[in-house]
Formats: C-alpha cells, sequence, structure tokens
C-alpha cells in the first residue's frame, strides 16, 4: 500500500493523554451543587435512628443525571424534622415546656367540653326547620337624644361609675334616672311613694338594655332591685299592646316570667299588680297579670283569663300543663323572662323549660336574671339568645359585702341549744335555714316551746300555710321564720338583720338536690345586708360536713374578705398549691374551694346521667317548690 494512501485515524481511546497524573474531568454546577446537598444531609442523617437512614432515600448511580433539579431536592432527607412543618415544630417544643398548672388547665377544659350542653334553648318547630335568628328584636324605644348625642367613652365612665360591667355588641347607653328612661308619670310616682328615686345599678344598664328589645344575661347581688329590671320592660311591652290594640278573650300572654319557687312567683305577681294598678289610676288601660303556681286554683283566675291575658308569672311545671291544657298560648308571646335563670336552666328545670320553649310561635325577647350564673350556665344561656349583652354588677357569684359573715363550729347535738344565743346577736326579724324539712319542723317546734315567734315554711307545707307564713313574717307580726332553701332564693325580706345557716349538705348528692351549695348559700346570705344595708350571717358546722363544703366556704369567706376560722385554716387546700391560673375556681359549679377534676356536682351528673334520668320530673317537682 502506498505511502501516500491515507491511514484510518486513530480513536479517540488510543489518543496519546498528556499529563495524565494532572487531568481533572469537568463537573457541571448542577452536580456539584447536588454533592454539596447530599455532604449536608450527611451530616444530619448521622443522627437519625436507624430505621429512618434506612428509609431515607438514596442515589442511583446511573440516573441521577435523568432526575429533575427539583425532585432531586426533595429526595434529600436533610435532617429529621425535614417532613414536620415548622408551626407543628414550635407547638412541639412548646408541649415539652409546658408547666404542670397549663397541664391542668388544659385536662379541666377538655372536661368541661365533653359536658357542654349540646341542646339549644329553643322551640322544637324552630329547631326541625333550622330557624335562626341573627338580629335582636325591634321596639318602639329609643333613649333621649341628649343621651345618644353622647360619645362611648362618657357612656363607658357612666358604668364605671356604677362599677357596671358590659359584654355584646352595640350595648344601649346606661341611664341614670328614670325620667330619662321615659317610665311613664304614674310610674315614677309610684316608685317614689316606694322611697326609690333612682335606679338601682343594675337598673341603670339593665333597663335600657332590655327596653331596647336586646337579649340579657343580668348578674347582680341579692338586693340590687333585679324583680324591677325584668318586671317594668314587660309592663311597658304589655301596655304598648293594649293601647294599639286590646285584647279580647283567648289572646296573650304578651310576656312571661318564669320563678323556680311559689313564694318568689307570688311576690313577683304582686310587684307587678301594684305598678299596673298605678298605671290605671294614671289614666292607662288595666292591665291583667296571671299567677300560674301550683296550690291554688286556677278557677279562681277564671275572670281573668276569660278577658285576655297580657302578663303571666308562673313557675315552670303548672305552666307547661297549662299550654297542655289550651288554657293558654303563645301565638302573641314576645317576652321570656327567667327569674333565678342559675336554677332555672340547671339540671332539674332543663327538660320543663324546652317544653315551655316549644309552644313559641314566633321570636322573643330572652331576659336571663340572677345573682349567681356560673360559665357552664352563661355558655347554655348563650346559645339561646339572639346577640345578649351581659351585663354585670359585681363579679358573678361572689358574697355581699355588706354582710358581717361569721363560722361557729358547733357539735351537732348542741346546735339546737345554741341556735338561742344566736337569736340574741341582733333584733328580730330573724331567718333560720336548715337543710330538709324534719330540721325545719324540729327547729321550729323548739322555738315555739321556748317562747320564740316563729313560723316555719318548707315545700311539705300546704300553699295557705305557706302563704300565712310569708305573710305573718313581713308583716312583723312574727320574730323568726324557719325554712328550706326554698325561701332562699329572691324573696325580699328588706329589714332582715340576721341570716342562720343551720346546717350544711352532708351528702354529695345534695350538690344535684339544691343546685350548687355555694349559690345556695349566697341566696341565703343575700336575705339580710339588702339594698345597702349591713347584715350578720351565722353559719354552723361541724364534723359532719363534708371537706369540699367546707373549703367551698373557706374561699367563699377569703373572697368576702372576712375572718377565716381556724378550724377552716388547718384544712388541706389544694387551691393554695396550684396557682391562681382559674378565677373563680371550678369552672363548672363555680365553687371557690375546688377545680372541676374533683367537682362534686360533676360527679352527681354524671351518676345522674348513667343512671339513665332525664330530668325532666325532677324540674317539674322543683318548679312547684
Amino acid at each position: 500500500m502506498s505511502d501516500l494512501q491515507r491511514q484510518r485515524p486513530a480513536s479517540a481511546e488510543e489518543q496519546p493523554v498528556e499529563d495524565a497524573d494532572d487531568y481533572v474531568p469537568y463537573v457541571s454546577v448542577r452536580q456539584r451543587k447536588m454533592a454539596q446537598r447530599e455532604r449536608i444531609a450527611q451530616r444530619y442523617n448521622h443522627r437519625m435512628p436507624a430505621a429512618n437512614q434506612e428509609a431515607a432515600p438514596k442515589r442511583s448511580s446511573g440516573a441521577e443525571d435523568n432526575v429533575d433539579d427539583a425532585e432531586r431536592t426533595a429526595a434529600i432527607t436533610a435532617g429529621p424534622k425535614s417532613n414536620v412543618k415548622l408551626v407543628d415544630q414550635a407547638v412541639e417544643l412548646r408541649q415539652r415546656h409546658k408547666t404542670e398548672e397549663d397541664k391542668l388547665l388544659e385536662e379541666e377544659q377538655k372536661i368541661l367540653e365533653a359536658h357542654k350542653q349540646k341542646k339549644q334553648l329553643a322551640s322544637a318547630a324552630e329547631l326541625a326547620q333550622g330557624i335562626e335568628y341573627t338580629e335582636a328584636m325591634q321596639t318602639s324605644w329609643r333613649p333621649p337624644a341628649h343621651i345618644r348625642a353622647l360619645s362611648e367613652e362618657q357612656h363607658q365612665q357612666v358604668r364605671e361609675t356604677f362599677h357596671i360591667l358590659t359584654e355584646g355588641e352595640d350595648v344601649p347607653p346606661p341611664i341614670k334616672t328614670f325620667k330619662e328612661m321615659r317610665v311613664p308619670r304614674p310610674v315614677l310616682e309610684y316608685l317614689k311613694a316606694k322611697g326609690i328615686k333612682k335606679p338601682t345599678p343594675i337598673q341603670v344598664q339593665g333597663l335600657p338594655t332590655a327596653f331596647a328589645g336586646r337579649d340579657m344575661i343580668g348578674i347582680a347581688f341579692t338586693g340590687s332591685g333585679k324583680t324591677l329590671s325584668f318586671s317594668l320592660p314587660l309592663i311597658m311591652l304589655a301596655l304598648e299592646a293594649e293601647t294599639k290594640l286590646p285584647l279580647i278573650q283567648g289572646e296573650g300572654p304578651i310576656g312571661v316570667i318564669l320563678c323556680p319557687s311559689r313564694e318568689l312567683a307570688r311576690q313577683t305577681y304582686e310587684s307587678i299588680n301594684s305598678i299596673c294598678e298605678a298605671l290605671e289610676r294614671g289614666g292607662h288601660p288595666p292591665l291583667r297579670t296571671l299567677l300560674c303556681i301550683g296550690g291554688i286554683s286556677m278557677n279562681e283566675q277564671y275572670h281573668t283569663l276569660s278577658r285576655g291575658v297580657h302578663m303571666v308569672v308562673a313557675t315552670p311545671g303548672r305552666l307547661q300543663d297549662m299550654l297542655e291544657k289550651r288554657k293558654l298560648n303563645f301565638d302573641l308571646c314576645r317576652y321570656l323572662c327567667m327569674d333565678e335563670a342559675d336554677r332555672m336552666v340547671d339540671m332539674g328545670f332543663e327538660e320543663d323549660v324546652r317544653n315551655i320553649m316549644s309552644f313559641f310561635k314566633h321570636q322573643r325577647q330572652t331576659v336571663l336574671y340572677s345573682a349567681t350564673m356560673p360559665k357552664k350556665i352563661q355558655d347554655f344561656a348563650r346559645s339561646a339568645l339572639v346577640k345578649p349583652v351581659i351585663v354585670n354588677v359585681g363579679r358573678a357569684g361572689a358574697a355581699n359585702l355588706d354582710v358581717i359573715q361569721e363560722v361557729e363550729y358547733v357539735k351537732q347535738e348542741a346546735k339546737v341549744v345554741y341556735l338561742l344565743e344566736c337569736l340574741q346577736k341582733t333584733p328580730p326579724p330573724v331567718l333560720v335555714f336548715a337543710e330538709n324539712k324534719n330540721d325545719v319542723d324540729d327547729i321550729h317546734e323548739y322555738l315555739l316551746l321556748k317562747g320564740v315567734e316563729a313560723v316555719a315554711i318548707h315545700g311539705g307545707k300546704t300553699q295557705e300555710e305557706r302563704e300565712y307564713a310569708i305573710r305573718s313574717f313581713k308583716e312583723y307580726k312574727k320574730d323568726v321564720l324557719v325554712a328550706s332553701d326554698v325561701a332562699s332564693k329572691g324573696l325580699d325580706f328588706s329589714d332582715i338583720q340576721h341570716v342562720i345557716n343551720y346546717d350544711m349538705p352532708k351528702e354529695i348528692e345534695d350538690y344535684g338536690k339544691h343546685s350548687e351549695w355555694m349559690h345556695t348559700m349566697l341566696h341565703r346570705i343575700g336575705r339580710t345586708g339588702r339594698s345597702g344595708k349591713t347584715g350578720i350571717a351565722t353559719t354552723f358546722i361541724n364534723m359532719d360536713c363534708s371537706e369540699q363544703i367546707l373549703l367551698d366556704l373557706k374561699h367563699l369567706l377569703r373572697e368576702a374578705k372576712q375572718r377565716i376560722p381556724p378550724v377552716l385554716l388547718a384544712l388541706h387546700d389544694p387551691m393554695e398549691h396550684v396557682g391562681t391560673a382559674v378565677p373563680g375556681g371550678c369552672t363548672f359549679c363555680g365553687g371557690l374551694g375546688h377545680r372541676i377534676t374533683e367537682c362534686p356536682k360533676l360527679e352527681a351528673h354524671r351518676r345522674t346521667q348513667m343512671a339513665g334520668r332525664t330530668g325532666g320530673g325532677e324540674g317539674r317537682r322543683g318548679g312547684e317548690l
């Protein structure tokens, strides 16, 4: 072959390589970044558990060039928390450093949520049709122009002056005089004759709120004028309806007031009648009020029913019976008030109230009033109200600071004898509270034998006997009234200087029987020191009392800035070791001396649920106390 013939060129592999030891192959930018990420990942992965390292994605030797940059980045595990969101990591970090108090609060909140009321306090027809009201009722009442012209800061200054706390949207302005509230002149003259010249704090805010048609929860000390706060708005509604178009037979009522006891219902009924008579004397049309309670014949009030009823004051059991028999209807009813609402919507009365609500045909204004309102009941009430306004004068459930509270350690066998000595502390009239009917009868008989002018009242007595006892005591014909807790809720004994608590609940079950014991005590004590006057409350304790009850009493005395006896100071108090993160103590019943985790009433509630009892029958009996 000729030298001139062309030779086949050598392949790339056969070509000589100069300085092979110094040769560095080219690596793309992407590959270098990938290698750097892998080195970082390896530094974190050596801290991971073996199981996690095995689960971590690994590089495949031949396919790395075909993997997208984003997929490659996602495939690399950068650390043990790389797949956990930063927010979740922060929550976990806080959990590690959570204090014992925080854990206790979380546990209590879970318990409270588990027992939170599920059903709403509403008409059955409304619930079935899915009707939900979003706007408050409208009325024709308006505050005077000069009141409306004031700024919200000026309204708040008035509230602070009267120690009024409010919650809610568009709270109506407080008004400091009845005249500026546009109350009719005959009512002003009636109030002046009764010595009521200016509204009390609960009336300063409560009356304008109710006049404006707003749903409301009113919380105030006993003896603070709550009755006028909820009865006067109903009277004004009834007067307006009668003026526009007089009621005839079969029509009415315009509004209803529910009370937990016969005595309280009669007292409210008489108060409303007095105002209506004053209006009639002043030239206004007559307004008819029906008293609907057990123990009295409704035939006696047939003349009222035959002409149409403007207002009804009732206990739950009898009102429910009247509605079921079609003696009354709620076709025109647009106002519902529950006096002592903490008891009305609590365990024993809940079903009765729900049954009564089922007779409403349309929206109504709902007003709840009480001296005590545990958080559980407030949450339940909020579910029934439309844009509610909460008016709180003084902390809900706090004891009246105008009452001197004395706690005496008295042996069980010496209590009735020592009672005579306690009666000497103040002049009459004096109230003595006992826990059960037998004790009431025994104390009454003993006092009569000792020459004390005394009367007694409890749920086992006839209506005539009960009315005689209340009337003779109010008229100062008797010096001592011995009563069960039927007389502790709302009854107005304005001149009582001394209340004696002869005993306290001995069993946990009594929590369910008498609502919260703490609230029973507050209502008992509230019979004295009313309307700005001072009074004395003496409570007998001994070793028969539950330790939990005594702890509640200890905290009640401490909150009211009263002297705590040594026997209570010596008690082991778990609340002193858990801080003050939950003001007011138990979030279920409102007791001050325990948390919800040790609540006796919660335990009773659980037992009731397990036994399958609904509480409807109990509520009916309770409503007829």
